[in-house]
């Protein structure tokens, strides 16, 4: 198991370059190397920390990267036409092999200038706003929807909280399950809390194999739980984010394989995501406005449903 102390140092040296925008880079990935030499050594133990370490490494690509590789023809929109723009989210239109499609997608940094740039990849209530007026325009011209999500949640600063993230996120929700053109939506990364379920009430879910998506990080959960955040290995094992136990209890409906993982090679994921895509768009095409939204009311309502 990973090392106490290494874990709740690398908690803090991350909290200190969210907070103060410190460029800590360096000492970050020492302590992200520590705690995945540590967790590799014995990963069946612990399999869903691994994953979520996989899933934060820094070379992993961005939800920006996947729409750079799959999206030909992309044209960025900016703004929600109501306060400003937001850089933590990418939207505009494109095509996906050949056909017209509205693509929204989380933004992720790779270095410290990037992510403070995009926020560490947590939108304010802008984005999602920003989000919904796309897609909204997206089922006025019968466009698909393609979604591409990596975040740790929706920030929570006072401005954010000022300018209505709650109902922002609320809005997403109820908007999405009446929008009457596929959407899709791909977990490339973290999908973290209510932040990355607003653009997740999708007729299809994918995950790419090392992703997670949770209704709360490991470490939050430890928290509230544990009352020590050291304990997150613990927490990510109950809480069942990796993407096999995902898969098994139904919450998405496909895992899309990485071959060695997108951080050795990001080309066998994108082609095996653009080959699932590309099966779920056709099926999806081939349902009435009616049927798709039955389908995909029924999808959400059977999640939670279990039998003893």
């Amino acid at each position: 198991m990973a090392n106490e102390e290494v874990l709740s140092k690398l908690e803090e040296l991350r909290s200190l370059a969210r907070s103060q925008g410190v460029d800590l880079g360096d000492q970050i990935n020492q302590m992200e190397q520590r705690v995945n030499t540590t967790v590799s050594q014995e990963p069946a133990a612990f399999p869903a920390w691994y994953n979520v370490q996989l899933s934060r490494r820094q070379d992993r690509p961005k939800p920006q990267d996947f729409v750079a590789a799959l999206i030909d023809n992309f044209i960025e929109f900016k703004g929600d036409r109501c306060a400003g723009d937001d850089k933590a989210i990418l939207g505009g239109i494109g095509t996906f092999e050949g056909q017209p499609v509205t693509v929204i997608a989380t933004r992720r940094g790779s270095t410290l200038h990037t992510n403070m740039e995009y926020n560490f990849g947590m939108p304010h209530p802008e984005g999602y706003r920003k989000a919904m007026r796309l897609i909204h325009q997206a089922a006025k011209f019968r466009r698909p929807v393609l979604l591409f999500v990596d975040t740790p949640g929706a920030y929570p600063g006072i401005d954010s909280e000022d300018h209505g993230i709650s109902e922002a996120i609320a809005r997403s929700l109820s908007d999405l399950i009446g929008i009457a053109v596929p959407l899709i939506t791909t977990i490339t990364g973290e999908g973290g809390s209510g932040g990355a379920l607003a653009l997740s009430v999708a007729d299809k879910i994918l995950i790419m194999e090392n992703a997670i998506f949770s209704v709360i990080s490991p470490e939050g959960c430890a928290s509230i739980l544990f009352k020590d955040s050291t304990q997150a290995p613990r927490a990510a094992q109950s809480l069942k984010l990796d993407a096999k136990s995902l898969k098994e209890l139904g919450l998405v409906d496909a895992v899309v394989n990485e071959g060695d993982g997108l951080h050795v090679s990001s080309e066998i994921g994108f082609k095996n995501l653009r080959t699932r895509i590309t099966h779920e768009l056709r099926e999806l095409k081939s349902l009435d406005a009616g049927s798709l939204l039955d389908a995909r009311y029924r999808k959400f309502r059977a999640i939670g449903n279990f039998s003893l």
